[in-house]
């Protein structure tokens, strides 16, 4: 890490969006019980937030931007489908070979009063993108990347390794001479997992192109299903099972896009669909704020209220 990172961020001042609009996202059959749990007692106190990462790669396809998106099972708190991701362990805290933005920097972007915290995010979100989709954001120095297979034996196993916990990440970095590349990383926003999950995570959103010479391919061990989708198709279909039924799984066919995705995953694919190409979209000045859905209770069923932008990719200027 950069020396100076010691300093505490200064708090922004949240301002509110005159676009943003109330949207309701209705919480899953699931979930259910544990909302109305929530909300009839009225006293407990909300689990304490893990920090966590997720990247959104993207790429221009023939038919527009294009984004890869997880299956997740187990009914995971980013979501059951989701961008490439994870919770922060122990070893993303460690000192790492780093060359760009420091943890101080991040964590002002963030809104982050834990420098530990940030950098943590920022480790996370290249490890588990790394583990998921064996594309790197590391290079031998700042100007370069490493070109890797995320395919054959010997990768998906370094991976594998990386994943269970059997080699540390530090370790693959330095001895292959490797440093992270925090530069090709973009802010997108932070949400936090509302307060009646009994997994709460403090997610940290980042933007990344596809480093040339490399190409994902899901590992086993953290997934079944992944894959590049075209936003606007997506977004178009929203309302189908389409999506839901090209995965294919028993949690996934029959439902809808809503169903499968978090209020801040679907805000990101809106403002993936506002840009016209993916260098646009990396290249958008963005004022990142801190987000946490509210959960409420309307005739019977149960909803996460919060807001975005009436118009396509301008949520992340707003706040809830």
């Amino acid at each position: 890490m950069r020396t100076g990172d010691t300093a505490a961020p200064k708090k922004a001042t949240n301002r509110s969006c005159p676009e943003a609009t109330e949207r309701l996202f209705k919480i899953g059959e699931p979930f259910k019980a544990a909302a109305r749990a929530w909300l009839e007692s009225g006293t407990q106190v909300p689990t304490q937030l893990r920090t966590a990462a997720a990247v959104v790669f993207v790429r221009d396809g023939q038919e527009g931007l294009e984004t890869i998106l997880t299956y997740r099972p187990d009914f995971s708190p980013l979501g059951t489908v989701a961008f490439p991701g994870g919770v922060c362990n122990d070893s993303d805290r460690e000192q790492m070979p780093w060359s760009g933005p420091g943890a101080k920097a991040w964590a002002e972007t963030f809104k982050q009063d834990d420098l530990v915290a940030a950098h943590a995010a920022v480790v996370c979100a290249i490890r588990e993108s790394f583990e998921e989709t064996g594309m790197l954001l590391a290079g031998s120095d700042d100007l370069s990347t490493v070109e890797v297979s995320a395919e054959g034996y010997d990768q998906m196993a370094l991976r594998e390794s990386v994943a269970c916990g059997d080699k540390a990440f530090v370790d693959l970095l330095t001895r292959r001479g490797l440093t992270l590349r925090t530069d090709l990383l973009r802010a997108l926003g932070r949400w936090q997992s509302p307060d009646y999950r009994h997994k709460r995570y403090d997610i940290h959103y980042f933007a990344s192109a596809v480093p040339i010479g490399q190409s994902p391919k899901l590992l086993s061990s953290k997934g079944v299903w992944g894959d590049w989708v075209n936003v606007k198709e997506l977004l178009d279909s929203q309302d189908t099972t389409e999506f839901g039924d090209r995965i294919g799984r028993e949690e996934t066919v029959g439902r809808t896009l809503k169903e499968l995705i978090t209020p801040g995953t679907l805000c990101l694919l809106e403002s993936l669909a506002g840009a016209s190409t993916a260098i646009a979209f990396l290249a958008q000045k963005r004022t990142v704020q801190v987000k946490k859905a509210e959960i409420i209770e309307r005739d019977g069923e149960y909803f996460l209220r919060y807001t975005a932008p009436k118009k396509a990719g301008t949520w992340e200027k707003c706040s809830l």
